[in-house]
């Protein structure tokens, strides 16, 4: 191939041998997250059109960054309000150590299936 056929394939190219090869970078990413690797998975397993569309846009990294900060943020404000409703607090924390773990882990995992349902299956 002649130098004016490379310009004309856009990109730039090198050539190896008899290979004419073209000069690819792999972005940097940014981190995504627990709530954005369960995204990424689910719209590989689930979702393959969509994930598959964000990744040659360029966008998947970005969408699982969003998706991870809105997931941490709602969880964390659901489990505040879960645990003042329902009466957990620093002093059953310090009279009834275990009964206070419980507690909070129920609110854990109920606002866990919230974010998944919210964020994640969607």
């Amino acid at each position: 191939m002649e130098k004016s056929t490379f310009e004309q394939m856009g990109g730039t190219y090198r050539q190896e041998g008899d290979y004419i090869l073209p000069n690819l970078t792999v972005s940097e990413s940014v981190p995504v997250g627990v709530w954005g690797q369960r995204r990424r998975q689910y719209l590989q397993k689930h979702r393959k059109a969509l994930y598959n569309a964000l990744l040659l846009s360029g966008k998947l990294d970005s969408h699982l960054a969003d998706t991870n900060q809105q997931a941490e943020n709602m969880f964390s404000q659901l489990v505040k309000q879960m645990a003042t409703q329902e009466g957990i607090t620093e002093q059953l924390k310090a009279e009834n150590q275990v009964a206070w773990v419980g507690l909070m882990n129920n609110c854990k995992a109920r606002a866990e299936e919230i974010i998944f349902a919210d964020f994640i299956y969607r």
